[in-house]
């Protein structure tokens, strides 16, 4: 009911993309988690293939995030909001259709390029909606985002006895329905002309020095959060022997973010002091590996759990309601752009090292993780008194 109360005091542009959120995430894992078995198991493809299609993906998302918010900047985020959902569309209508490489190539960089569009500019379109509530509207849409994320792997488990192609066009009606729903609903902000070229632009940002400090000491944030698909589940699987202590553990995740995120917002902001609120966060995720590593058993892994996703939520809401503030307003999207794509490359390599670690003890994962949880605390609290004000004019100078 708070939710829902706190959803309704919104705008409805705002609304509509938490909302849109939801079915973002839904679409999403409904289908991305069984792409590989698809892959291999029904059409028989090498792994070497499977690797190359997942990369494709991946890697078109993950380095083009600044396309997408440099996109949203120069030709208003609506727009660019509006085609990632419908590239989505296609490319998970070109997985369900197709079964040669070329083709699954071909919807695996629609797929990853529509990530790249619409996630910076749906980012700095409910930033510059939400106005002085920006923490807030952030904590909502962290709480539709791993909403629709469990929603999509159940809904995908039923789908998939039918079949994967009927899994894989559910999927893309999904998108189709949310780019018609922001065709017709969000209103279009009027978009200045560009006194540089994209290139200044990205100059500008990159070259922002306390931007990208506070980008570089986040890198923690996500790594660990990516975590929640790598490290902990197999960890479930080793303690219990069961293949379902998987998605309790989702199911765990999802719970607490739907009883605490708006709770854990609202106290916070009423203190100020962002810097040190997300340095909080950063240190409960990094305590949060240790019971693992301490003592035996399936309960301090879903302590780990617990312990990850309220350090996520005491940090991220307050991370997304700065980043605008350390730019210009016409530069927002640019701004999330680079940040997740930073972010993108730190959970990459992030779990190639944990992964990596895993191989060599059982120890080893855990400690590291700690120690990147720790690590990354200790920078944001260093430079917690240089942070912007999250309240003043959107893109202020700071």
């Amino acid at each position: 009911m708070r939710t829902l109360r706190a959803l309704r005091s919104f705008p409805l542009p705002v609304r509509l993309l938490l909302v849109n959120q939801l079915g973002v995430n839904t679409g999403f894992y409904l289908l991305i988690p069984y792409l590989a078995t698809h892959l291999g198991g029904d059409l028989g493809m090498s792994a070497v293939a499977v690797g190359v299609v997942l990369g494709v993906r991946n890697l078109s998302q993950q380095g083009l995030f600044i396309l997408g918010g440099s996109a949203a900047d120069r030709l208003g985020a609506r727009g660019v909001i509006i085609a990632g959902c419908g590239l989505r569309t296609l490319g998970f209508g070109l997985f369900a259709l197709g079964d040669g490489l070329p083709v699954l190539l071909a919807a695996s960089l629609l797929s990853g390029l529509a990530g790249a569009l619409f996630n910076p500019a749906v980012r700095a379109y409910l930033a510059q909606e939400s106005g002085e509530r920006r923490a807030e509207a952030f904590a909502l849409f962290s709480v539709f985002a791993n909403t629709g994320a469990l929603l999509g792997p159940v809904l995908g488990t039923v789908l998939l006895l039918v079949d994967f192609r009927v899994a894989a066009l559910t999927a893309a009606g999904i998108f189709a329905l949310l780019t018609v729903a922001q065709a017709l609903v969000l209103p279009a902000h009027t978009v200045e002309p560009a006194g540089t070229r994209v290139l200044g632009d990205w100059r500008e940002v990159l070259t922002d020095r306390p931007f990208l400090a506070f980008s570089l000491a986040l890198v923690g944030l996500y790594a660990l959060e990516s975590q929640l698909y790598l490290l902990l589940p197999q960890a479930a699987r080793e303690t219990t022997g069961w293949e379902g202590a998987v998605g309790l553990l989702f199911l765990v995740s999802t719970v607490v973010n739907l009883a605490l995120q708006l709770r854990i917002t609202a106290r916070l902001q009423q203190f100020g002091g962002r810097g040190r609120w997300i340095a909080c966060g950063m240190l409960v995720a990094g305590l949060g590996f240790l019971p693992p590593l301490l003592l035996p058993g399936p309960v301090p892994v879903l302590l780990a759990v617990v312990l990850l996703r309220i350090g996520v939520m005491i940090s991220q809401p307050f991370v997304l309601e700065l980043i605008p503030a350390f730019g210009r307003e016409r530069l927002t999207g640019t701004y999330y752009g680079v940040f997740y794509l930073v972010s993108g490359l730190a959970a990459a390599l992030g779990n190639a090292a944990v992964g990596w670690a895993m191989d060599t003890s059982h120890w080893a994962p855990w400690l590291l993780c700690g120690a990147l949880g720790l690590a990354c605390a200790a920078a944001v609290a260093r430079r917690r008194d240089s942070l912007p004000e999250p309240n003043s004019p959107l893109g202020a100078p700071t």
